[in-house]
């Protein structure tokens, strides 16, 4: 088993002016899935990827850890572009912070292993 979830599909559908972003994990031969619904503008796109990441990371650890989406944000360093991700743990305040290159400019890939980055010692305590 992996340390930490794979990341089997990112499906993002458009409905006029709503977006629809579904992320499927896959943990232990189990998939789990989250999903964001929101504003379909290119600025609320990744937040909605890290919304349903965090949705779907719920479910892989059975609710026994809540996570909200403090901030998400793509950023040039130097030649590449960088994912970054501030996650807040409920439980305890405690912020988490990640980061992902984005690669074959994909972003929304880049967001989910940022989110992933960041909570992944957190989620060896409760996996």
């Amino acid at each position: 088993m992996t340390e930490r979830p794979a990341i089997i599909r990112i499906s993002e559908t458009e409905d006029g002016d709503d977006a629809r972003v579904m992320i499927t994990l896959e943990w232990g031969d189990v998939t789990f899935h989250g999903e964001a619904i929101g504003s379909s503008s290119p600025e609320h796109r990744a937040r909605l990827v890290g919304e349903a990441t965090l949705n779907a990371v719920e479910k892989v650890t059975e609710g026994r850890i809540h996570l909200d989406l403090e901030a998400v944000a793509t950023q040039d360093l130097g030649v590449v572009q960088v994912a970054l991700v501030q996650v807040n743990l409920t439980e305890t305040g405690e912020s988490l912070v990640g980061s992902a290159l984005v690669g074959d400019h994909d972003a929304s890939a880049a967001t989910v292993k940022a989110i992933l980055d960041a909570i992944n010692r957190r989620l060896s305590t409760v996996l």
